[in-house]
Formats: C-alpha cells, sequence, structure tokens
C-alpha cells in the first residue's frame, strides 16, 4: 500500500470520514434509551424489517479484506476473482432454501440455545465456548487489517488505529445493541454502493472502454475458474460457505431469527442472493479494468488502493477509505453482539442466574458486548506485535478445521429427526481429530482424480466425511432412550409450528417509551446525512463526470432518505411480534 501512503488525504476526505464516525456512533446513542431487556438488545424483539435484516447479511458476510485479496485476483486471473466471490450464491441458496425459516421457528435468543433442547446441555456449552473462542482470534485479525488500513491511509500509527477503529466500534454496538448494528450496516452498504458506483466507470474510462478491455485481456481473462482456483476448488468452497452461512456464521443466523416471522426470514435470505449476484461484478471489475492501465504490479494486493489514489479526487478518496473500512465495522460490531448474545443467554442466563430479569441480562449483555471488545482488541494488539502474528495465525488456522465438526451436527439437528446427542458428539470429536491430524500432515498441493487440489480442500473433504459418517452411523444404529425420542418429538413439534402458533409468540406490542420508532425514519435520515456530505465535497472535484456522479449520488440520497425519513413519520412504532 505504498501508493496509498503517498497520497495524504486532503481536508475534504477527514471531513467525509469524521462525518461518517460521527453518525456511527450518534446511531448507537439514539437506540440506546430503547434497550429495555435483553430481547431487544441481542435480537430486536423480532421486530427487525428483513430488507434490513438482509442488508445487515450482506455487509456481515464479507470485510475490507474481500477488496483486497478477491481485487488482487481479480487484476492477476480476471474472471476467477467474481466466481470466487460467487460461491456466496449457492451458499445463501441453501441456507435460505433448508434453514432460514428453521432458525425462525426454533425460537431461539441465540444460535446456540436449540441445541440443549435438541441434543443436550453438554453440546450447547461445547459449541458456545469453541465459537466465542474461534470469534475473537477471528476478529482481532480483522481488527489487524482494518487497523493496518486505517493506518497507511491516514498515515497515523498502526496501534493509535487498531485502538480508534476498535473503540468506536465497540461503542455503537455498546450502546444500540443490534438495532444499532443493523442500521449502521444499513448506512455502510449505502456508502460502499456509493463508493463502487463511482470507481467502476472511471476505472473503464481509464482503461480506454470495455472493448479496449476485452481485447487487451490475456487468455482465458474471462474464464469463470483458473489453473490454480480449478473446479475442485470452487466446489469445496461452495460447501464451506454453504457450512459457514448456515451455522457457523453467528451473525448471519441471527439475521434469520431477528425477524418477525419465517416468511421475513426466507426474504432476509432472497435479499442476500440478489446482493451477492449483483454485487461481486460491479465490486471486482475495476481491478481487471486496471490491467490496461497500472501495467504490471510487484504486489497484486496493491491494486485497490492504487486504483483509488490514481482515479479520485479529494473527499471521494475519503468516500472509499470510509467504504473499505465499513465492510470490516460490519462484520467486527455484528461479532460483538453475538458472543456476547450466547455469553449472555447461554453462560450466564443458563448456568449462574436462571432467574435473571431482563433488565438484569441487559446490563450482564452490555457488559460482555465490552469484555468481547476488548478481548478482541487486546489480542489485535498481542498479534500486530511481530514475532507471534505467525503463530497465532496458524492457530486461527487450525479453528478452521473445525467448521465441518461444529456446522453439520447443527444442521443435520434441524432437518434430520433421527440424529442423536450421542451421534452428533461422536461426529464432532471425530471430525475434530482428523481436521487436527490433516492440519499437521496434509500436503501442500496434490493432485487427484486428474484434478489439483489444494491442502485445504483436502482437510475440508476429510472432516466433512469424519463428522457425516460417525452422525449417520450412530443414528442409524446406536440406542436412544425415551426422553431422548420425546424432547426431539417436542423439538421438531416447535419447528414445525409457524410463528404465532404458539402462546409465547404473541408478547405484548411495546408502547409509548418503550416503542422503537419506525426504523424508516432513522435509516432515512442517516441517508439524507451520507447525501449532505457527498453533496459538500462538490467544490473540490474536478471533472465533468466525476461532478455529475457526485451530484446524482448525493442529490439521490437526499432525496430517497428523505422520502424514508417521511413515511417513517406517518408510520406506527414498530411492535410487530
Amino acid at each position: 500500500m505504498t501508493m496509498l501512503a503517498a497520497t495524504i488525504l486532503k481536508g475534504p476526505d477527514y471531513f467525509i470520514l469524521t462525518g461518517y464516525f460521527v453518525l456511527m456512533l450518534a446511531i448507537g446513542a439514539y437506540f440506546f434509551r430503547f434497550m429495555r431487556g435483553m430481547k431487544d438488545y441481542f435480537s430486536g424483539a423480532n421486530r427487525v424489517p428483513w430488507w434490513l435484516s438482509g442488508t445487515s447479511f450482506y455487509m456481515s458476510s464479507f470485510s475490507a479484506f474481500a477488496f483486497i485479496f478477491y481485487s488482487a485476483l481479480a487484476y492477476k486471473y480476471g474472471w476467477v476473482g467474481v466466481t470466487l466471490f460467487w460461491v456466496s450464491v449457492p451458499a445463501t441458496l441453501v441456507s435460505v432454501t433448508f434453514f432460514s425459516a428453521r432458525w425462525r421457528r426454533a425460537r431461539i435468543d441465540s444460535p446456540v440455545e436449540y441445541l440443549e433442547s435438541r441434543y443436550s446441555p453438554i453440546l450447547r456449552q461445547s459449541f458456545a465456548w469453541h465459537g466465542v473462542v474461534v470469534r475473537l482470534f477471528d476478529d482481532a485479525l480483522k481488527l489487524i487489517a482494518v487497523g493496518t488500513f486505517l493506518a497507511v491511509g491516514l498515515d497515523i500509527d498502526v496501534t493509535t488505529s487498531m485502538i480508534a477503529s476498535g473503540l468506536i466500534i465497540l461503542s455503537y454496538t455498546f450502546m444500540g445493541g443490534l438495532w444499532a448494528v443493523i442500521v449502521t450496516d444499513f448506512v455502510q452498504f449505502v456508502v460502499l454502493t456509493g463508493a463502487i458506483i463511482v470507481i467502476l466507470p472511471l476505472s473503464i474510462i481509464e482503461a480506454g472502454g470495455l472493448a479496449s478491455i476485452i481485447r487487451d485481456a490475456p487468455a482465458g481473462f474471462f474464464h469463470l475458474t483458473a489453473s490454480e482456483f480449478n473446479w475442485v476448488y470452487v466446489g469445496s468452497s461452495v460447501v464451506l460457505s454453504s457450512l459457514c452461512y448456515s451455522a457457523l456464521h453467528w451473525p448471519l443466523v441471527q439475521r434469520y431469527y431477528c425477524v418477525a416471522n419465517e416468511k421475513e426470514a426466507r426474504k432476509v435470505g432472497w435479499l442476500v442472493v440478489i446482493l451477492n449476484i449483483i454485487g461481486p461484478p460491479v465490486m471486482f471489475f475495476p481491478a481487471m479494468a486496471a490491467r490496461s492501465f497500472l501495467g504490471t504490479l510487484t504486489d497484486e494486493a496493491q491494486v485497490y488502493p492504487l486504483l483509488c489514489a490514481r482515479l479520485l479526487p479529494a473527499g471521494m478518496f475519503g468516500l472509499m477509505v470510509a467504504a473499505m473500512f465499513s465492510a470490516t465495522m460490519s462484520m467486527l460490531s455484528s461479532d460483538y453482539n453475538v458472543c456476547a448474545n450466547v455469553l449472555t443467554s447461554d453462560v450466564y442466563r443458563r448456568y449462574i442466574r436462571s432467574g435473571a430479569s431482563q433488565r438484569e441480562l441487559l446490563l450482564v449483555g452490555r457488559i460482555t458486548t465490552v469484555l468481547v471488545g476488548l478481548g478482541s482488541l487486546g489480542l489485535a494488539l498481542l498479534l500486530a506485535g511481530g514475532s507471534g502474528e505467525k503463530q497465532f495465525r496458524n492457530m486461527v488456522t487450525l479453528f478452521s478445521t473445525m467448521a465441518a465438526p461444529v456446522a453439520i451436527p447443527m444442521l443435520l439437528g434441524l432437518v434430520w429427526k433421527r440424529a442423536t446427542n450421542a451421534a452428533a458428539l461422536a461426529g464432532f470429536l471425530t471430525g475434530s481429530v482428523v481436521g487436527v491430524v490433516l492440519f499437521w500432515w496434509a500436503p501442500d498441493a496434490f493432485v487427484f482424480l486428474g484434478a489439483g487440489w489444494k491442502r485445504e480442500n483436502l482437510i475440508l473433504v476429510c472432516t466433512c466425511l469424519a463428522t457425516l459418517g460417525p452422525i449417520v452411523a450412530v443414528s442409524r444404529f446406536g440406542r436412544t432412550g425415551e426422553r431422548n425420542r420425546e424432547r426431539t418429538r417436542d423439538f421438531f413439534q416447535r419447528l414445525a409450528t409457524p410463528i404465532g402458533g404458539l402462546t409465547e409468540d404473541a408478547p405484548p406490542v411495546p408502547t409509548g417509551d418503550d416503542a422503537v420508532i419506525s426504523p424508516f425514519r432513522v435509516v432515512g435520515i442517516c441517508v439524507v446525512f451520507i447525501g449532505l456530505m457527498m453533496l459538500a465535497i462538490y467544490p473540490w472535484i474536478h471533472g465533468r463526470l466525476l461532478t455529475e456522479l457526485n451530484l446524482v449520488l448525493g442529490g439521490l440520497a437526499v432525496v430517497i432518505g428523505g422520502l424514508m425519513a417521511w413515511r417513517g413519520g406517518r408510520e406506527p412504532p414498530t411492535g410487530e411480534a
């Protein structure tokens, strides 16, 4: 990112970034007074609209690393960068088709809560603590990435940038809970969309037009796969993404059960499918076009920062920095909230204070949010120290081998009545052992059945088989007690009952100070604010196309945001169960 470091941000860029961060904190402060209990804080009291939840799902599924990694692939190999991001499309299709409604009908307050009523307390606690540890290390690495990017872009110390960004994310998540997370995700989506809409036509024009890009492209540049990323790699990525989207990524599961009913949950998934189809070509085609004017790069990871530095004027450059930063903010804030959710619901309420009131649980939720946020920040500062970073990265890679052993028991528990607790434990243990062994002993690359395989392909396939085999065998041939059979019948009866079919599905509608205002109003005001910031940098933008893009995007944001705020003011407060 040397070129980005040489591009010193100007006054309009700092204006955009400052306004953006202030808006994030203001959203958290706004929702602070509406948090009355644990369900408000962690599931939005099941009143989050599907369009907000779906946009949040999309923004929480990737980080700034996607811009760097997939853009580098697109620059070097071509369309394969888009293909590898497109694996999220079949993954989301699996998730929405088979699991979205089930997650909502499970009537849960945390992603692992159902494991106790379906399997056993042991499995619930095992998966809860396993998931929290993995997320802490994963979040630490995300903080390092976003802190490094922000430090280079702003020419400040990496430690300072990590602390500042971590505390900003923690602050609005602490104050406003899931509502703040989801609304900030939507604002970040608006910022991201505006930024990539600007960079796409500029990169095509700089390259001499679409015809020139296609004519000058290397052979196979527009093929779906490449030699190093063949269909074996793509297929295994689809399997891994399907496991993650449907069970492992807790924030994504949370987006299914925070809406009103199973119909809304399905809408969440289908919106994400559409966004995942449209988004990758728009995001990564500029990197493909850059081959025509950036020449040969020694480090392809620099391609997106180089594009921004070359094509964007003051103000819009700050918008792109905010967009790339916002992608990681979405993931981190979602992780903070859902990890605190698990610690509060599955640990504190289950084993420490089973009779705790909603206000007490809200307090505990805020405390655990702080602990999770500070814990990941502390790990980030430790891992960024130098020699220990590689060791801890290997540790995170080791945890990634646990995808199948955790996800397969969770998903089978939702769809297969014959899966038993003993079978789930057997699959979890066997798959974990195989994953750990292969982590140390698997070859880096090899050829099998005429296709090139990478180390991660082998680990995924073997851990899937090692997990699934024992679960099927023990479930079919093992003995199940009457108590376990009764527990399974009760659980699947709940899954078969639509939302509204049980008495607990109809909590009292909040009124007065307890009512959350229509999200249309607060979202609309935020979008207007973004549009006004874009219009405010107009005097610093030069060139007809850039000026027109700025005026159109800023004006549209003001108009659309104003209409949303007006509609929100005419709606009653949300109270749908």
